[in-house]
C-alpha cells in the first residue's frame, strides 16, 4: 500500500466558543483535548492489532485565543496576567486535566484586566501520536520499522521545528497572520518536557509540586523521606501523600516504599499537598548538565519557586565543612546555557527568596545576628562545568575566582539560577560546605566532623522551611517583575 496516496481523516471539525468564566472555559479545552487524543488513540490501537490503516490520521491540539483592542493600562502589580499592547494572542494548549488550575488562575487574570471573552477552538498544531497515548502507561509508541507500515506516513511524529524554546528565549515571531503568543510554551513543547520527565524521574507529572528542591547528594534524599513520613504523621502540617520513583504514593508515615530494580538518572520525590502547594526534591546528582535538563522539563510545569540546596566546596580559609553559603551572585563558567543566555546578562538574586532562605536558616539552627554570621556568609557562588578543576593549573582558574569575590565553588548552583531567571521562575541557593581544596581540605572518607553532620541534616529542612514560608506568600511577591522583559507573554 503506498501510504503518501491515504486519504486524511480529522476529528469532526467544530467551531470556535467564546467564554466569560474560567472554568467552562477549561472544560471546553478538556473536551477537545480529550476528543483529539482518543481519536489518535484508537486508530493507534487498530494499527498495533494488525489492522491496515485505512487514512492519514490527524488531530489538532486546542487552543486559546483573546483579542484586545485597547491601550488602557491593566493592574501591572503582578507579572503576568495582562498584555502590553492590543492585538490578538494565542496559544496551543496540552493536557488540560494537569493545567487545570493554572488555567483557571490566567483566564481569570486575563478576564479581569482585560474584559475580553477567552476564545476555544482547535488549532492547526498537529498532535503527535506519541503524545496523545502518553498516559497511557500500557502503551508504547516502537521504533521507525518495528511495525509493518511507516509510522509517519499514517500518523504525526514529534517536530523539532517546534518543539523550541523561541519564546521564553525572546526569538520567537508573531504568526503571519499577526497573532502573537499568549503562553511561554507551546503544546508541544509542553508534551515533550512531560515526556522527558516522567523518563529521567521515574514519577508522573501529576505528581510534581509547585516547590521544587534540587540537590546533588543521595544523604538529603533520605532526610527528606524521614521529613516526609514525620509530616504526614502530623496532618496539622497539610501534606497528604508522599511519593517515590515508579509512582510509588504512601500516605502514613509507615507506608513502604520498595527500591526500583534500576533508578533513574534523576529520581524525584514528592511530598503532596492540596492544589500541587507541596514541595518536589530531585536528584539531579552532579553537573550542570543534569541541571539543565532538569529545569528545561520542569520549568513547563511552571513551579512557584525552585532551589538548590547541595554541596559546595568553600573557597575562603575562614569557613569550616558544614558552613552554609547564601548565593547573592553567580559566576557562571557551567557553559550549557551560553547560548540561550549570553553569560554578560545579570542574574540577580530575588529579595522574597534571599529573606525566606535566610530566615529558614535562623529558625533551625536557632543563631541570630552576628552568631548566624559564624555559618552562613553571602556572596558569590562559582559554577563549573570540570569536576577535577584542582588539578589544572591553578593560577587561572584561582585568579578568576579571587576577582569575583566569590566564596564557593559547585556545578549546578548557577545553571539552576540562570534557568529559572530565562524561564521566569522564582529561584535561589543554598550550599553547605563540604571540602576546602585551596586550604588542604580534600572531599575525601573521613573528613566529616560531628558539625558538619548536623550541618546537612539542618540542611534540608531550612530548604523546606524556606519552601513553606515561599508558599504562605501571595503570588505577587514571589514571581517578581525583575525576570519578566519588555515583551511578555501573559500567562505566568
Amino acid at each position: 500500500m503506498n501510504h503518501k496516496q491515504l486519504r486524511l481523516e480529522t476529528p469532526p471539525l467544530v467551531e470556535r466558543e467564546y467564554f466569560t468564566d474560567p472554568q467552562h472555559a477549561v472544560d471546553r479545552l478538556r473536551g477537545l483535548y480529550d476528543q483529539a487524543a482518543n481519536f489518535l488513540t484508537q486508530h493507534f490501537l487498530r494499527a498495533l492489532g494488525g489492522e491496515a490503516p485505512q487514512a492519514r490520521y490527524r488531530a489538532f491540539y486546542p487552543e486559546v485565543r483573546l483579542t484586545t483592542t485597547s491601550h488602557v493600562k491593566a493592574d501591572s502589580r503582578l507579572a503576568f496576567g495582562h498584555v502590553t499592547l492590543p492585538g490578538t494572542y494565542a496559544a496551543t494548549i496540552t493536557r488540560p486535566d494537569l493545567f487545570a488550575n493554572y488555567l483557571r488562575e490566567q483566564f481569570a487574570l486575563l478576564m479581569r484586566n482585560h474584559g475580553v471573552s477567552i476564545g476555544v477552538g482547535v488549532s492547526d498544531t498537529p498532535m503527535p501520536v506519541h503524545f496523545a497515548v502518553a498516559t497511557r502507561t500500557d502503551l508504547n509508541v516502537p521504533q521507525e520499522g518495528v511495525l509493518d507500515f511507516s509510522l509517519r506516513d499514517v500518523f504525526d511524529v514529534p517536530d523539532l521545528n517546534t518543539v523550541n524554546d523561541d519564546i521564553v528565549n525572546g526569538v520567537a515571531v508573531p504568526a503571519p497572520d499577526g497573532t502573537q503568543q499568549l503562553a511561554p510554551f507551546t503544546a508541544q513543547r509542553v508534551d515533550y518536557s512531560l515526556a522527558r520527565l516522567s523518563h529521567y524521574t521515574a514519577t508522573a507529572a501529576e505528581h510534581f509540586q509547585n516547590f521544587v528542591l534540587f540537590t546533588n547528594y543521595q544523604f538529603y534524599v533520605d532526610e527528606f523521606e524521614a521529613f516526609a513520613r514525620a509530616a504526614l504523621a502530623n496532618p496539622s502540617l497539610g501534606y497528604t501523600s508522599f511519593v517515590a520513583p515508579g509512582n510509588q504514593i504512601i500516605d502514613s508515615p509507615d507506608g513502604e516504599i520498595l527500591p526500583l530494580p534500576k533508578m533513574p538518572q534523576m529520581p524525584s520525590y514528592h511530598l503532596k499537598r492540596e492544589g500541587s502547594q507541596g514541595i518536589t526534591l530531585v536528584n539531579i546528582g552532579v553537573g550542570p548538565s543534569n541541571a539543565k535538563t532538569a529545569t528545561d522539563h520542569i520549568a513547563v510545569l511552571r513551579p512557584h519557586a525552585w532551589l538548590m540546596v547541595g554541596h559546595c566546596a568553600g573557597l575562603r580559609n575562614s569557613q569550616s565543612l558544614g558552613d552554609f553559603v547564601l548565593a547573592h551572585a553567580y559566576l557562571r563558567e557551567d557553559n550549557v546555557l551560553n547560548d540561550d543566555l549570553p553569560v554578560w546578562v545579570p542574574v540577580p538574586p530575588l529579595a522574597e527568596v534571599q529573606v525566606a532562605l535566610e530566615e529558614a536558616v535562623a529558625e533551625i539552627t536557632q543563631l541570630q545576628g552576628y552568631e548566624l554570621k559564624r555559618i552562613m556568609r553571602t556572596g558569590t557562588v562559582a559554577t563549573i562545568d570540570n569536576r577535577n578543576w584542582e588539578l589544572r593549573d591553578q593560577s587561572g582558574p584561582i585568579h578568576r575566582l579571587s576577582l569575583s569575590r566569590a566564596i564557593a565553588l559547585d556545578m549546578e548552583s548557577a545553571t539552576i539560577a540562570a534557568n529559572g531567571f530565562r524561564f521566569r521562575v522564582p529561584y535561589g541557593t543554598l550550599l553547605c560546605v563540604s571540602d576546602k581544596p585551596l586550604h588542604g581540605e580534600l572531599k575525601l572518607p573521613g573528613m566529616a566532623t560531628d558539625f558538619y553532620r548536623t550541618q546537612v541534616s539542618n540542611h534540608l529542612l531550612i530548604g523546606v522551611r524556606a519552601m513553606e514560608k515561599l508558599r504562605d506568600m501571595p503570588l505577587s511577591r514571589i514571581h517578581s517583575r525583575k525576570l519578566r522583559s519588555f515583551h511578555e507573554t501573559a500567562f505566568m
